[in-house]
């Protein structure tokens, strides 16, 4: 099985002390590359340092999560990103919305999105969207900027329907992570509302390990137990939806990538 880690948070503290060794665990798990979220400017910096370690391994990408909103600044982050961008960077991202948690204004979220939204378009890069419990504001917003040219991917998604069918009527992609594995998750038409060619997988490590490694710190080399549930519920082979995933990831992100691990 050879497959692509779409969002793992590489640069977190969590993984300070093993890092190398997690890279090579995934690795050997199976993982062809690594999309190492810079969720922060601090976070798309140290992601930048591991993803030069890493050449055509672990690509980064740089943006504001929504949690950080309300310090956004118009100038100073927008330039920021737009170095990490025109260096290296493959995604602008994570960004988004969360009114689950609102940590920032409604209105600073709102703001902050909007603008990485209008910079990854003019730049042609995708988007990395955190959504959550913001729905009508999600699909309103995934509208005007898939209008004026912006592509991306709902990352860890677990719904509704109708912010993935938004995204998908725009051409985005929708990611899912290990939350597919818990037993508590039902909706499997979700699963297989995505079509083939939109579909990525992500770790979202250090959080959110699949069974049976929840409660552990999760790692990229986590990523075949969320594939083996998706191939499960979609009616497919496991390597199959590992390479299709790996395709997705390849072209939404334009990695030029190295020969499979062996």
């Amino acid at each position: 099985m050879h497959y692509i880690d779409s969002h793992a948070h590489l640069a977190d503290a969590a993984f300070d002390v093993d890092r190398d060794e997690v890279i090579a665990r995934a690795r050997d798990a199976g993982a062809a590359a690594i999309v190492a979220i810079g969720e922060s400017i601090a976070a798309a910096d140290r992601a930048t340092v591991i993803a030069a370690k890493y050449p055509r391994y672990v690509y980064h990408t740089a943006g504001i999560h929504p949690h950080d909103a309300a310090d956004f600044d118009d100038v100073r982050d927008t330039e920021a990103i737009r170095r990490h961008v025109t260096a290296s960077a493959v995604a602008v991202g994570e960004c988004g919305l969360d009114y689950h948690y609102d940590h920032s204004p409604r209105d600073a979220q709102r703001h902050a999105f909007e603008s990485q939204l209008r910079l990854a378009t003019e730049l042609d890069r995708p988007v990395v969207v955190h959504s959550r419990e913001a729905d009508a504001d999600m699909t309103a917003m995934i509208d005007t900027a898939a209008r004026a040219g912006a592509r991306g991917v709902l990352h860890c998604f677990t719904g509704p329907h109708a912010v993935a069918e938004a995204a998908l009527s725009a051409g985005w992609y929708v990611s899912f992570s290990g939350i597919v594995t818990f037993k508590k998750w039902d909706d499997l038409a979700l699963l297989r509302l995505v079509p083939d060619d939109r579909l990525l997988v992500e770790s979202d490590s250090p959080y959110l390990a699949p069974v049976p490694f929840r409660g552990k710190r999760n790692e990229p080399g986590f990523v075949r137990q969320t594939i083996e549930r998706l191939a499960s519920v979609r009616g497919t082979t496991s390597d199959a939806l590992a390479e299709l995933t790996a395709n997705n990831t390849r072209r939404l992100f334009g990695l030029a990538m190295a020969e499979p691990h062996s």
